[in-house]
C-alpha cells in the first residue's frame, strides 16, 4: 500500500492497520458496505467477488459507476417532471404523471457515467464513485418528495437514512444532503403555500412598495424565474422573497425539513465527539476559508463540459444583437409582465429605483463588482496546501505549477478567463436561452418588487400555482392531460428536456458548491464531482433552431438546414461523450503505460523503486 496523504481511501491490509487508523479521513461506510458485498457474494458463492482482493474491491466500484448512471438518469427524469407539473397546470385538471425517460434524460445519464473522474476512480479502490452515488439517491428521494405537497413520514425516514449514509460516506456530503436538499426543501414548503392572488395597487413611495411586496413574499408569493429570465436583481429578489417567506411560515417549513434538520443534528453530534470533522490526520486537514475555490471550480467544468458550452458563443452574438435592438429589458425577459415605465407619478426614490432596475447598467455593475472581487481573492486568498505541491504524480500539481506558482500577475490575468468559464457555465444552466427570445415557458412565481401595474395588466403573472398530478381530480381531466402530454411528445421528442431549473435551484445548488469547496484549503479535482454532476443534470436541452430567431444567423439557409436536420436531438450530447471518452483514454493509457520512479537530485531512487502513475 502506499503511504501518501493523497490516497486517502486505501485497501485496509492487516499489516497497515495502525497506519490507517492515523491517517483515515472519512468515516467507514464505504468499508463496511465493501465487508458487506464480500460476505453476500460468499453466501451467493459469486466468483471473483468472494475472496478480498484488490480486484473484488475494486470491482464494486465499477459497478458504482453503473450505478451512478443509472441514478443519474432518474434523477434528470425526475428534474424534468417537476419542471413540467411546474409550469403544466391549470384551474381544472392538475398535469399529467411523467412516466417515460426521454432520450434526452438517457443520454444524460450515460455521459454521467463517463465523466472522467468518475470513470476513473471507478477502477481504483476510492470512495468518490459510491459516495456520489448515495448523493444521487437521496437527490432522487428529495425529488420525488417535492412531486407532492406533503411528504410521508416512511419519505422521511428514509431522508434520514439516506442522509447519514451519505456523511458516513463522506462527511462533507452534508453540504449536499442538509443544505442542498433541505434549502430546496424549504423554497417547495413555501411554493406549496398558494396565496390567493391579489391585483396590485398603484404606489407611489418607495416605503409602501416595500411594506406591500413584504407582505406578499411573507404568505408565500415569491419570485423565482427560470434562470434564462433572471437578471441579477431577479436572483436577489428570489433570495430575499424565499428567505421572508420561509421566516413567516416556521411551522409549515419545518414540518418539511426535519428530516434534514436531524442528519445536521447527527453531523454536529459527530463534530462534538470526534472534535474535528475528519477521523486520523486532523492537522493537514483543518478547516480553512478558501475562496480562490469558487474561481478554480468554473475552468474546471468549462474543460470537462467543452461541447455543452459551445453554444455560448451563439449566445454572445444574440445578446449583442438584442441588447442594441432593445430600449428595455422586459421584452428579453418577462414577457408575462407588462411594465410601466411611467413613474413621473412616484417619489423620488421609487422613481429612481425604478429606473435604475430597468435600466441595462445592472450587467456591467454586476461584471464589475465580480471583477473586482475575483481579483481581491487572488490577491488575498490563494492558498496553496503543501500536499498540492508534495506529489507530482497528480495533475494538480502541474496546473499549479505552471499557472498560480508563476507569479502574482498571471494570477491576477487568470481571473478573465474564470469569468468568462463562469458566464459560459450559467449560460449553460439556463439553456443558452438568455438573449434567444425564447420566452414559452410559464412562471407562475413572479413578484418583482419594482413591477408598475397598468389599467389592463394588474397582475405580474397568469400562471396558475403548480399543482402534484396526485391531486384529485375526474377521469376525464387527467385522461386530457395525458393525451396532451403525449401529443406534445409526438411533435416535440425534447418538449420536456427544453426547460430551465428555478433560480433558487442554481442559487441553492452555489450555495451548497460554494460551502464545500471554501471550507477545504486542498484543491482536489475529486471535490468537484458531486458539484459537477448535479449542475449537469440540471443543464436543459439545446437545439440549434430555437436560437435563430432574432440572431445574426438567422436566414441563412446552411444553418437553417444544419437546425431542421438537429431539431429531434441535442447534438451537444454526442460531443460531450466522445470528449469524456477521448480524456479517459488519455489519462488511462498515462496512468497504466507512463509510470516513472521517484528519485532524488542526485538520482537516488526513493520508494524502493516502486513505480508512481499520474492520476487526477
Amino acid at each position: 500500500m502506499t503511504k501518501s496523504p493523497h490516497l486517502l481511501d486505501c485497501t485496509v491490509l492487516p499489516p497497515a492497520v495502525s497506519f490507517i487508523l492515523r491517517s483515515l479521513l472519512t468515516l467507514s461506510f464505504r468499508y463496511l458496505f465493501s465487508v458487506a458485498v464480500h460476505r453476500i457474494a460468499t453466501a451467493l458463492h459469486i466468483p471473483q467477488l468472494n475472496v478480498c482482493n484488490a480486484f473484488s474491491l475494486r470491482s464494486v466500484n465499477f459497478i458504482g459507476v453503473l450505478g451512478v448512471s443509472y441514478l443519474a438518469l432518474w434523477c434528470r427524469q425526475a428534474i424534468e417532471a417537476r419542471q413540467y407539473e411546474a409550469s403544466s397546470s391549470s384551474s381544472s385538471s392538475p398535469p399529467a404523471r411523467v412516466r417515460a425517460f426521454s432520450q434526452y434524460a438517457v443520454h444524460t445519464a450515460i455521459n454521467v457515467g463517463l465523466f472522467p473522474l468518475i470513470f476513473f476512480f471507478g477502477g481504483l479502490y476510492y470512495t468518490d464513485v459510491l459516495s456520489t452515488g448515495v448523493v444521487l439517491a437521496a437527490f432522487a428521494n428529495h425529488l420525488s418528495r417535492v412531486g407532492v405537497d406533503r411528504s410521508s413520514v416512511l419519505s422521511d425516514v428514509g431522508t434520514v437514512l439516506l442522509g447519514v449514509a451519505a456523511l458516513g460516506m463522506r462527511q462533507t456530503n452534508v453540504f449536499w444532503v442538509v443544505v442542498f436538499m433541505g434549502g430546496l426543501e424549504v423554497v417547495h414548503a413555501v411554493k406549496t403555500l398558494r396565496p390567493e392572488r391579489v391585483d396590485q395597487p398603484v404606489m407611489k413611495t418607495l416605503w409602501r412598495q416595500c411594506r406591500y411586496f413584504a407582505w406578499r413574499y411573507s404568505v408565500g408569493d415569491i419570485h423565482d424565474l427560470p434562470i434564462h429570465k433572471a437578471y441579477p436583481d431577479d436572483v436577489v429578489f428570489t433570495a430575499l422573497s424565499i428567505g421572508i417567506a420561509a421566516i413567516c411560515n416556521p411551522l409549515r417549513v419545518t414540518r418539511q425539513i426535519w428530516p434534514h434538520l436531524t442528519v445536521l443534528a447527527s453531523f454536529a453530534a459527530f463534530i462534538q465527539w470526534n472534535g474535528s470533522v475528519v477521523l486520523g490526520d486532523k492537522s493537514n486537514h483543518v478547516a480553512t476559508i478558501h475562496l480562490a475555490q469558487m474561481l478554480y471550480i468554473w475552468p474546471f467544468f468549462a474543460f470537462f463540459s467543452l461541447p455543452l458550452l459551445l453554444p455560448s458563443g451563439l449566445s454572445f452574438f444574440n445578446m449583442t444583437v438584442s441588447f442594441f435592438r432593445t430600449s428595455s429589458r422586459s421584452t428579453l425577459t418577462q414577457p408575462e409582465k407588462s411594465r410601466n415605465n411611467d413613474n413621473s407619478n412616484h417619489s423620488v426614490l421609487l422613481g429612481a429605483a425604478i429606473r435604475i432596475l430597468h435600466s441595462k447598467i445592472l450587467w456591467p455593475v454586476y461584471l464589475a463588482a465580480t471583477g473586482v472581487l475575483s481579483l481581491a481573492v487572488v490577491r488575498f486568498n490563494t492558498v496553496v496546501h503543501p500536499f498540492t505541491l508534495a506529489d507530482n504524480r497528480h495533475y494538480m500539481f502541474y496546473v499549479f505549477r505552471y499557472t498560480i506558482r508563476r507569479g502574482s500577475l498571471l494570477r491576477s490575468t487568470l481571473v478573465l478567463p474564470y469569468t468568462l468559464c463562469r458566464w459560459m457555465v450559467w449560460d449553460a444552466l439556463g439553456g443558452h436561452n438568455s438573449w434567444s427570445g425564447l420566452d414559452d415557458q410559464p412562471t407562475a412565481f413572479v413578484s418583482y418588487p419594482f413591477w408598475t401595474p397598468s389599467a389592463k395588466v394588474k397582475r405580474q403573472t397568469s400562471t396558475f400555482y403548480p399543482r402534484s398530478p396526485d391531486v384529485a381530480s375526474t377521469v376525464e381531466a387527467r385522461q386530457a392531460s395525458e393525451a396532451a402530454l403525449k401529443a406534445h411528445l409526438e411533435q416535440d421528442s425534447l418538449y420536456l428536456s427544453a426547460r430551465s431549473v428555478p433560480s433558487s435551484m442554481g442559487l441553492v445548488w452555489l450555495l451548497a458548491t460554494a460551502l464545500s469547496l471554501i471550507t477545504a484549503p486542498l484543491v482536489e479535482p475529486r471535490y468537484f464531482i458531486i458539484p459537477w454532476v448535479v449542475w449537469r443534470l440540471m443543464v436543459p436541452t439545446w437545439r440549434l433552431q430555437d436560437h435563430l430567431r432574432g440572431g445574426l444567423l438567422e436566414g441563412k439557409e446552411t444553418v437553417e438546414a444544419v437546425a431542421r436536420w438537429s431539431s429531434s436531438y441535442d447534438m451537444r450530447l454526442w460531443l460531450e461523450g466522445a470528449w469524456h471518452m477521448a480524456t479517459n483514454l488519455a489519462t488511462g493509457y498515462i496512468f497504466l503505460y507512463r509510470p516513472y520512479v521517484w528519485k532524488t537530485e542526485d538520482g537516488t531512487v526513493l520508494e524502493a523503486g516502486s513505480l508512481q502513475r499520474f492520476m487526477w
